[in-house]
């Protein structure tokens, strides 16, 4: 049952995720980095902290009581893992948004779901998995399978994505900014960089152990604290704003589009509704992701679960949009072979970790 409630927690996550761009199709009149930053801010800076406040009411003062090499490196985490996003954008305009999204969220899921259970390895802490026992333990080496069958899903809807732009590149005007051994170097950089935010989410965990420990404390024989995360958020995501805000303040200055924000010829209001919608939305994969970690009680597999179900969520947004409209029938088998694949490597993780 706790696995169950696990996958259901990374689903709803992973939807999130995929969806919360669709509002800032409705912004108008803005430049991509007026409203990226609005939306940010709801993202990184005022949802975290409200979120973990209906959570862990003295999250300040764990925050504060936490060792400085914690908040240190939990906060770097989350600037390197800002430059991955932003390098994310440039992955997708090199080699398409189809096979930039699955080499790069691929990459992610693959590194954030291995490095740390490598370092375990080496560094042995109390109720976290360690690569070994992943390969030497039966419902270790299913997740792992599991991982494998997710890798091959995602080169699928890659092989797809190449297809289609392919097929309808002569339609596509950003097509000839194809350049596909850059777009891979900067995949790569973005793939690995990216993963940071798992990392992140390991350094702060002595910030989510304190907050596990009071509430069980309170709440004895209940299980795990849900939101134990939610501290550890603020933190990693101060990181994230501070690298975005930087680079979108100097597209602003560069793009002269300061004035967006005041801008009275566009809906302002619903500019900054939308933007704040999106934000949120987006906040509310990492929150649904801690419920789901709770559960699952392994940051490998809930890393990979969550990323799966982003991939997926993002594919069938594509089909629902019709992104995939006018490409060939066995284009089409591709990436719902691809999808399919996926959505099997997730029902294989969820089962590894049933079997804990």
């Amino acid at each position: 049952m706790q696995a169950i409630l696990g996958v259901l927690f990374h689903f709803i996550g992973g939807f999130a995720s995929g969806s919360f761009y669709m509002p800032y199709k409705k912004v108008k009149g803005w430049n991509w980095e007026s409203y990226w930053i609005v939306g940010g801010l709801f993202s990184w800076l005022i949802v975290p902290p409200l979120a973990a406040y209906l959570t862990i009411p003295n999250f300040v003062e764990i925050i504060k009581g936490a060792d400085a090499t914690v908040i240190g490196y939990t906060y770097l985490f989350g600037l390197l893992w800002g430059i991955g996003g932003l390098t994310y954008g440039l992955g997708v305009r090199y080699l398409g948004v189809s096979l930039g999204s699955s080499i790069i969220l691929g990459l992610c899921m693959v590194f954030g779901s291995l490095i740390p259970s490598i370092y375990y390895n080496f560094v042995p802490t109390e109720g976290k998995d360690s690569f070994s026992l992943l390969i030497n333990t039966g419902w270790g080496k299913t997740v792992l399978f599991g991982l494998l069958i997710g890798i091959l899903g995602i080169i699928i809807s890659g092989k797809a994505g190449m297809m289609k732009e392919k097929e309808l590149g002569s339609k596509d005007a950003s097509n000839s900014e194809y350049k596909f051994g850059l777009g891979i170097l900067v995949s790569v950089v973005s793939g690995v960089l990216s993963a940071c935010f798992n990392f992140g989410l390991e350094a702060g965990k002595p910030m989510a152990n304190v907050a596990n420990e009071l509430w069980m404390n309170a709440h004895p024989n209940e299980g795990n604290f849900l939101y134990q995360n939610n501290v550890v958020y603020v933190v990693v995501l101060w990181g994230g704003l501070t690298t975005n805000f930087i680079w979108c303040m100097i597209l602003n200055a560069r793009n002269k589009s300061f004035g967006d924000y005041t801008k009275s010829s566009t809906p302002l209001l619903k500019n900054y509704i939308f933007s704040a919608l999106a934000g949120t939305t987006w906040f509310l994969q990492f929150f649904f992701y801690g419920m789901g970690e709770s559960k699952l009680g392994n940051g490998a597999s809930s890393w990979i679960l969550h990323m799966s179900f982003i991939i997926l969520i993002a594919n069938l947004w594509g089909l629902v949009l019709k992104e995939w409209k006018g490409v060939s029938k066995k284009t089409t088998q591709t990436i719902i072979l691809g999808i399919a694949v996926i959505i099997a490597s997730v029902l294989i993780v969820g089962y590894g970790n049933s079997l804990k």
